[in-house]
């Protein structure tokens, strides 16, 4: 399945203005498939170890406590060339730089409060699957 699926995560500022229906709209309206998904609040501690590749970097206890701050959706994608197409989906990570119609440019406030997160590469969406999604054996 390597290609064809990835992981995504709503996040908390994108959930708390009433996006969720929207942005997932916008989802499958792009080709993708939900193939698992889940509502949840992350803990500080979760959310470290979720992000600990970022640990040190300036952001860091910033993106923990915003990550931790409200219930959030996190989903698993499916869709030929999954990662690749969602990162054009979801645009820049600057919502003022992200292309028009992008997820970002639609919903997002801010680059900290970017409303959507998604895997960069094959490698990391299988590990970011596996995080959340445990009981899902083929990823």
């Amino acid at each position: 399945m390597a290609g064809n699926r990835t992981f995504s995560i709503i996040k908390p500022d994108a959930v708390a203005k009433g996006y969720i229906g929207k942005i997932i709209d916008d989802i499958l309206q792009a080709g993708f498939q939900i193939k698992a998904m889940k509502l949840l609040r992350m803990t500080k501690e979760m959310a470290a170890q979720f992000y600990k590749v970022h640990k040190g970097k300036p952001f860091y206890e910033d993106l923990i406590t915003y990550m931790s701050s409200g219930p959030c959706v996190v989903m698993v994608l499916e869709k030929e060339n999954a990662v690749e197409d969602f990162r054009q989906l979801i645009g820049n990570t600057d919502p003022k730089k992200a292309a028009e119609g992008t997820i970002r440019r639609k919903y997002a406030e801010s680059i900290e409060a970017n409303a959507i997160h998604g895997a960069d590469s094959d490698e990391n969406a299988q590990r970011e699957i596996r995080f959340f999604f445990a009981e899902i054996e083929e990823v």
